[in-house]
């Protein structure tokens, strides 16, 4: 089986970039060999998503440093949990698992919290919280709403969940346009998710 790393995909925390329209290789997939780490996290595409038509293979991983697989998967469905979205594939929320493990590398204070986080999330649920049932998951990260492994885990999904370029191919996101004359002859009415809008909705042309 081909297996394809993610690496480098999320931005730092706090940025945002704009980046021109996703072409198959813009996307953070190469393939190169696993690096020793402390857990790989891999998956599938989804044959039908648009991730599968521009990546190289369907198969991707993730390489932790820090983490267990273990963690890293709990991190990635308590992810999916806070933040459900039927367009964005696992290999998306994996990215999130990365970059709290890239924190935990850093501190050891923050690695604490994710371990200990980790194993409140499989207490309420009752055994493995990764393995469990998506009512059960919920139920068990809401009962940690108030504790500051909740806080840290819903701040990381803004930035690692929607700022990558995986998201923004989800989304049918293609960046800036101002550097590219605009919309007007790019794409202006190509969106697909939304009806069209009502006649009465824009005012008379004045023609």
């Amino acid at each position: 089986m081909k297996v394809i790393p993610i690496v480098g995909a999320a931005p730092e925390s706090g940025a945002c970039s704009e980046p021109g329209p996703v072409r198959k290789s813009d996307l953070p997939l190469t393939r190169r060999e696993f690096l020793r780490g402390s857990g790989i996290l891999t998956g599938t595409l989804a044959a039908s998503s648009v991730l599968a038509s521009l990546a190289p293979s369907q198969s991707w991983a993730v390489e932790l440093g820090t983490l267990n697989q273990g963690e890293g998967e709990a991190l990635m469905k308590m992810g999916r949990t806070l933040y459900p979205s039927a367009k964005l594939q696992d290999a998306v929320y994996a990215l999130l698992a990365k970059d709290l493990d890239a924190d935990a590398a850093k501190s050891p204070d923050a690695l604490k919290q994710l371990r200990e986080g980790c194993a409140e999330l499989d207490k309420a649920a009752g055994g493995s919280f990764a393995s469990a049932g998506a009512a059960k998951q919920l139920e068990a990260v809401k009962s940690l709403e108030s504790s500051p492994f909740f806080a840290t885990v819903r701040g990381k999904c803004i930035t690692s969940l929607y700022n990558n370029e995986m998201a923004f191919a989800s989304f049918g996101y293609e960046g800036a346009s101002y550097d590219k004359g605009g919309y007007i002859t790019r794409g202006f009415q190509d969106l697909k998710w939304l009806p069209d809008p009502p006649k009465t909705a824009s005012p008379p042309s004045g023609r």
